[in-house]
């Protein structure tokens, strides 16, 4: 086995040191240029780019295709601020083993009214992120602590409330109360979310006494549709009675006026009459009794006989039923 000399040892190390310069001078440009691209990142419809530098925020970046100082320098989040997200309090439509379907969660459903009495309720919150460097930075796990901060909103409300109002007529109160309540403390806890829905699931009591309840919500609904009923036939017959007593009243001013018009009349004919009766009153007086027999007699079949002319002996035997007068 051949052995190099010294000589030839140190020739190869000097043409080795000869070619390194070149070989590692391209190899750190292209280093560079590959740590330098690694700054370019994509910002999607509706999202936010955030962007910090040695930990500090520095700007924020619109959707499109973006750039920043590669790391360590520069680092970006990018959040969502447009996707409505989504909590649920007191049951869950997904485990964490991926199975689906509605399942209760009693221990944030079960909680106690105002009136000592227990109910499970179920509410669903959709929210947004609203302030971007909050949510990312301000609070740890920001969507848990709304999930606990809903929680707290609702047992709030709840406990402020009634069974009964619960059940029947107070859910869309405790709705709007719940989400105003809870905007307050998260607005409190800096967590940069924006609550835009609060819908309650499901308002019962326990299974124990739930049928009893609901008896009860069907007996309240019952007794407000007769309410209902009555107060629509109210609406409805009174506007009528008022309408047939405004129709009497009308007729009776008719009948007032048609009778002092015709009591003025004959009273104007009477003083007519009078004033021709002191002119001449035998005439006058004839003249009345002719037109009272005339108004008499017109309407009755009649046969007049002169007793002088026939000396009392009927001149003909009457076969229909007939009225006779005699003139004397």
């Amino acid at each position: 086995m051949a052995f190099e000399s010294p000589e030839d040892i140190l020739r190869q190390g000097s043409q080795l040191m000869r070619w390194l310069p070149k070989m590692i001078i391209p190899a750190a440009v292209v280093a560079a240029g590959l740590w330098l691209a690694t700054g370019f990142y994509m910002v999607g419809p509706g999202e936010v780019g955030v962007v910090r530098q040695f930990g500090k925020e520095v700007r924020r970046t619109e959707p499109g295709l973006r750039y920043r100082l590669p790391l360590p320098i520069e680092r970006v989040n990018i959040v969502n601020v447009e996707r409505i997200r989504r909590a649920e309090v007191g049951f869950r439509t997904e485990d964490q083993v991926g199975r689906s379907g509605p399942r209760r969660v009693s221990q944030e459903a079960l909680m106690l009214t105002g009136d000592e009495n227990i109910v499970e309720a179920q509410l669903i919150v959709q929210y947004q992120v609203k302030d971007p460097s909050l949510y990312l930075f301000r609070v740890h796990n920001p969507d848990e602590v709304l999930r606990t901060s809903t929680e707290v909103a609702l047992r709030s409300m709840v406990g402020n409330a009634t069974i009964d109002d619960l059940l029947t007529v107070g859910r869309e109160k405790v709705q709007v109360e719940t989400r105003d309540f809870l905007q307050r403390l998260l607005d409190v806890y800096s967590t940069g979310l924006r609550v835009t829905e609060v819908r309650l699931q499901v308002v019962d009591p326990p299974d124990q006494v739930k049928d009893a309840f609901h008896e009860v919500v069907r007996a309240r609904e019952d007794r407000e549709k007769l309410i209902n009923q009555a107060q629509g036939y109210q609406e409805d017959i009174i506007p009528k009675a008022r309408g047939r007593a405004q129709q009497m009243i009308r007729e009776a001013e008719a009948f007032q006026e048609e009778r002092v018009l015709r009591a003025q009349g004959d009273a104007a004919r009477f003083v007519a009459l009078l004033e021709e009766y002191r002119k001449a009153k035998e005439v006058t007086r004839t003249r009345l009794y002719l037109e009272a027999l005339e108004r008499t007699l017109r309407p009755i079949k009649k046969i007049i006989i002169d007793p002088r002319a026939t000396g009392g002996i009927a001149p003909l035997l009457p076969l229909a039923p007939l009225q006779i007068g005699e003139i004397k």
